[in-house]
């Protein structure tokens, strides 16, 4: 299975979040989406952490200074 790929350097601040729920709410258990940002994603994860507990996985795979790369799994 393709990993998706969400790139959201070039979307607006205000649009990233709900587009990163929306992809993620749409994996199957199992799979996983790469995130791409443009800064680390501390604030993105403590939301995962308080909404979705226990239902995601997080792992940095590239942590900047250019990109910060994380792939998300959904348990």
């Amino acid at each position: 299975m393709a990993l998706k790929e969400l790139d959201v350097r070039e979307i607006p601040p205000a649009q990233r979040h709900p587009l990163i729920f929306q992809t993620f709410e749409s994996l199957a258990p199992g799979e996983a989406m790469r995130l791409i940002n443009d800064h680390d994603p501390k604030p993105l994860y403590y939301q995962f952490a308080a909404e979705l507990t226990g239902q995601f996985e997080w792992e940095y795979e590239e942590q900047g200074p250019e990109a910060w790369k994380v792939r998300i799994t959904k348990k």
